[in-house]
């Protein structure tokens, strides 16, 4: 498998694509299946072993909540 080049990519999406993409996530949680998605033309895939955390950040007038998945590139295979 090649090395997939360095990504820092940020996506905005309306409040209906949001929920559907949220409920697709927690259907996967609960059922114990990696979760797919597709951001900026890219298909991820989030293995079940994946290591989540929410990081809360409050800075310059803004307050940030982001929901993340973390994991090791090998444990996507």
């Amino acid at each position: 498998m090649a090395a997939k080049a360095d990504r820092d990519v940020e996506k905005e999406y309306s409040t209906s694509q949001t929920v559907a993409k949220l409920r697709r996530l927690a259907d996967c949680l609960e059922s114990g299946k990696p979760f797919e998605i597709m951001i900026d033309g890219e298909r991820i895939y989030v293995p079940v072993r994946a290591r989540f955390n929410i990081e809360h950040e409050r800075g310059d007038g803004e307050e940030e909540i982001e929901f993340q998945f973390v994991w090791d590139i090998e444990e996507q295979r």
